[in-house]
């Protein structure tokens, strides 16, 4: 098996890390109405490393091209961009022949060139035999999507988001665990209780670590929070350094200050986000681009609220009213600068925050399971955390951070709304009462 040009990962050899991922991608090679594929993400989700290894195990040979590391790369592709004239180019710069359906063909940091992206057309209508995936960051696509000639309905999109709570397990070793967690889910059943307990903390850890591959591997290989949060700091600071790259001087002050008050608002009572307390007398106006900016990164992600309960949720949504959560909690965490402690054994001191943290990490894994989630609010200040469909019916999810699940906002939606069930997480164990469906906190993936 050949890959040109140096695979590069974070993960040492031998350690594979297994990613709900690779699913979708061989579902992609095998389908009969494959189009190339753009695999968005944020920065360091595991977007290259997830391709190299589908490529590793599913194709002859794999030729990858990094327009960042190679910015010689762009002159090819502002010559011509049939892919008669390509392959034979790339097939010379990789140093082997691209075969077609043999060869898995990859750019990398696509974003950089925008006629590579608008080739992909091309490769679409005139030469659907090869097979190609392109990664580029969330950012980068979208910020330049006035430049590019944007291949509308000649792709294929998948966005990758962070490990979720069921791969943080898998990459521990505890797969009979994950497998007992889904058989309690869907049987409505108890765990027994050591096993309970245990998954409760890892839970905890996954708050500590989060999902990003590199730290997952770490924590994986030596159980040390400290070098996890060097790593987390690191990834912080790419982030930083990518707003100074996609924007001028205001905006990145803008974004910097929006930012730094996304995981103040978190510790609120009402974590409904306020543009008034980012700075004194901040308006919509100074800050939704900010906001915008951050979303389109992949770094944080928006609730709307919902007025009315109908189908389809989205034509009823507030506009100007929404919460916004981190799309990782490790990084929560560190940016928070929260001792690993502190969150293992739920000290007292972190109180204002531990209910923020756990909605926010339900949002996590209801995005990554595809959801689209929105939270609801009575005239009366009942509040519902979130609302999803699911099996084609709207259910209402109730997130409790510690076992005391006494909900009276749930109570007021399903009297008003009469839904088929609810969802309520929390500390607690499996079980199924008064039509509530009863799921602690580490099986949310399950949902």
């Amino acid at each position: 098996m050949n890959i040109c040009y140096t695979m590069f990962s974070t993960f040492k050899e031998g350690l594979i890390m297994y990613r709900k991922i690779m699913g979708f991608l061989e579902a992609w090679k095998e389908s009969e109405h494959r189009k190339p594929l753009i695999l968005q993400g944020a920065r360091q989700v595991g977007k290259t490393y997830s391709i190299l290894e589908f490529g590793r195990t599913h194709y002859e040979n794999v030729a990858y091209f990094n327009f960042e590391t190679n910015p010689k790369l762009n002159k090819t592709f502002e010559e011509n961009i049939s892919p008669d004239y390509l392959i034979p180019i790339l097939s010379h710069i990789a140093g082997q022949t691209i075969v077609k359906e043999k060869t898995l063909i990859v750019f990398d940091e696509v974003q950089l060139c925008e006629r590579a992206l608008t080739s992909l057309k091309y490769f679409c209508e005139d030469a659907p035999d090869y097979h190609i995936i392109v990664a580029g960051s969330l950012l980068g696509v979208a910020v330049n999507r006035a430049k590019f000639s944007f291949p509308v309905g000649k792709v294929d999109m998948k966005t990758l988001y962070p490990m979720d709570m069921e791969e943080f397990m898998l990459a521990l070793g505890e797969k009979d665990l994950v497998e007992q967690i889904k058989k309690c889910f869907h049987t409505d059943t108890p765990l027994p209780s050591a096993l309970h307990d245990a998954a409760m903390q890892l839970y905890r850890q996954y708050l500590v670590v989060g999902g990003m591959p590199e730290c997952v591997m770490q924590f994986a290989e030596t159980k040390d929070y400290i070098l996890v949060r060097h790593t987390q700091d690191t990834i912080l600071a790419s982030y930083l350094n990518d707003m100074s790259k996609y924007n001028n001087l205001n905006e990145i002050k803008k974004t910097r200050l929006a930012y730094d008050n996304i995981t103040v608002q978190l510790s609120k009572k009402n974590t409904r986000f306020q543009y008034k307390l980012i700075k004194k007398g901040g308006r919509a106006s100074e800050f939704e681009n900010a906001i915008e900016w951050l979303c389109l990164s992949g770094i944080v992600s928006q609730v709307y609220k919902v007025e009315q309960i109908k189908k389809p949720l989205e034509n009823y949504r507030d506009i100007d009213a929404f919460k916004i959560y981190v799309s990782d909690l490790g990084l929560l965490c560190a940016k928070k600068d929260l001792a690993a402690n502190d969150i293992l054994y739920m000290v007292d001191e972190i109180n204002d925050f531990k209910g923020g943290m756990a909605e926010n990490y339900v949002n996590v894994q209801l995005s990554i399971n595809g959801y689209h989630t929105y939270y609801w609010e009575s005239e009366r200040g009942a509040e519902i955390d979130f609302i999803i469909q699911r099996d084609g019916q709207l259910i209402p999810i109730e997130v409790k951070s510690a076992d005391n699940t006494r909900a009276k906002s749930l109570k007021v939606y399903m009297d008003t709304y009469k839904p088929a069930y609810a969802i309520k997480l929390s500390a607690k164990n499996f079980g199924f009462e008064d039509n509530k469906k009863i799921v602690p906190l580490y099986a949310a993936f399950c949902i």
